[in-house]
């Protein structure tokens, strides 16, 4: 018996239009800012909990699968962002200025995302960096503050701000840091330690010193080691001039102590412009 014409167009499956275009993946920029004192690091690791690992926990609860995360940085454990950048892949129905908003939502407090955008599909947080910018605090008193301990190294000893800058001037070009790099770096295992320094600056206000580099890369530990040698500076137990024989000897010991993790905020990474206008225009396009 002959289906009515109406019930036989009912039972065909649909055709694809071959005009159709899928939906693809869009490649999405956070900028978080984090307390990093009871994270072991950025990285996700087998002994602790990770900054990555409590991201992706809040992206597999608000997208429903769990993305891979590129950061822009492998932040040490105990070390603090202003503005850490970090990328992933995603098909989701939720406006891009709502993702803040929805993720902070499943984060824990000392976890914040700051904001979210759309970038080219083929840019990576750690790869199209071009310079990135950390802040040492120091706290330059006898006494400890019971507000912000856990933000800041404290140096009894008066320092001196001006014999401070005179010496990170120095650091500032083209050099090879190895005298500035932690045991245990990969990165000095393979000869890889020349890196350019953009802008070093030392400022004081009232009791706190604030140590402020850009660079377009670091070493492990760089400028943990590098606020420990201008403070030797500032000490009188260092001159500023002797920073140039330091870069070039090469030898660790001759340089500073290593400063605790604990004054350490990564503050700003700073992209190219063309890749963050582009990505603008994709927000924009309807």
């Amino acid at each position: 018996m002959a289906l009515p014409l109406g019930e036989l167009d009912a039972k065909r499956p649909e055709r694809a239009s071959p005009f159709t275009i899928e939906k693809m993946p869009m490649n999405y920029l956070l900028t978080l800012s984090y307390d990093g004192t009871h994270y072991c690091g950025f990285q996700v690791q087998p002994n602790g909990r990770s900054v990555a690992q409590t991201v992706q926990d809040a992206l597999e609860a608000v997208l429903g699968h769990r993305p891979d995360i590129k950061g822009c940085s492998r932040t040490d454990a105990g070390v603090h962002a202003l503005g850490f950048a970090l990328n992933f892949h995603a098909d989701t129905r939720i406006p891009v200025e709502k993702l803040p908003l929805a993720l902070n939502q499943h984060l824990p407090m000392d976890i914040r995302v700051l904001s979210a955008r759309v970038v080219p599909d083929d840019f990576h947080a750690r790869y199209a960096a071009h310079t990135k910018t950390y802040l040492y605090r120091i706290r330059n008193s006898p006494i400890d503050s019971p507000f912000d301990e856990k933000y800041y190294a404290r140096v009894p000893r008066r320092l001196d701000a001006a014999r401070m800058q005179q010496a990170a001037d120095q650091f500032v070009g083209t050099h090879d840091f190895r005298a500035l790099c932690a045991a245990g770096s990969s990165a000095a295992a393979h000869g890889d330690t020349v890196r350019t320094i953009t802008a070093c600056t030392v400022t004081r206000k009232g009791d706190e010193v604030d140590i402020t580099v850009t660079a377009d890369g670091y070493l492990y530990n760089m400028v943990r080691i590098l606020a420990g040698t201008l403070c030797e500076v500032g000490a009188g137990r260092m001159e500023p001039d002797a920073i140039p024989g330091i870069l070039a000897g090469c030898d660790r010991s001759k340089a500073g102590p290593t400063f605790p993790a604990k004054g350490l905020f990564l503050k700003e990474v700073q992209y190219d412009a063309p890749a963050v206008d582009r990505a603008a225009q994709l927000t924009a396009e309807p």
